[in-house]
């Protein structure tokens, strides 16, 4: 089963346009206060980490997902990295675009894609069909609501110096 949301919104960055792009090409510095995510790590790799997701009868679900940084000439992109050996997984992809506003501040736009990967075990019947529709419900509901608070998660880690990360 796969499930997708998606969220686009743009912040504004109090400083020039050198520390915006630094913000947006760490993501250890852009996404440390967003408080879905868990064991976040970033490195030469790219960014990894786990999606909390709560799941109807199954609990709470934390969803792996690894996801490349590429700089481009005005931010950086999220390119989503394959997972292997998870039964549920998610995959992060993404773009961060900076725009200096000519104010001594610099407009960020974001957009972000989640998908999430996962396998409902078949339970055969009707029992199994309303089974996985339940899932299915409360795990688009749970990335629509990954994505409404990512903007206040990643406009909370702007406020920190880059050394707090």
């Amino acid at each position: 089963m796969v499930i997708e949301s998606a969220q686009a919104f743009t912040l504004t960055f109090p400083g020039p346009s050198a520390g915006a792009l630094a913000f947006v090409r760490s993501p250890a510095w852009a996404l440390s206060r967003v408080e879905f995510l868990r064991h976040l790590r970033a490195d030469d790799s790219g960014v990894r980490g786990e999606l909390l997701v709560q799941l109807p009868v199954l609990g709470q679900a934390d969803l792996p997902f690894h996801s490349r940084v590429v700089p481009t000439a005005d931010g950086a992109a999220l390119e989503p990295q394959p997972l292997s050996g998870e039964r549920a997984w998610v995959e992060v992809q993404g773009s961060a675009r900076a725009e200096d506003t000519g104010s001594g501040q610099t407009a960020l736009d974001f957009s972000f894609m989640f998908r999430a990967h996962l396998a409902v075990p078949d339970g055969g019947g009707w029992g199994g069909d309303a089974f996985s529709k339940m899932v299915q419900a409360a795990a688009r509901r749970t990335l629509e609501r990954v994505a409404r608070e990512l903007p206040a998660g990643i406009a909370a880690a702007m406020a920190d110096a880059p050394a707090a990360r």
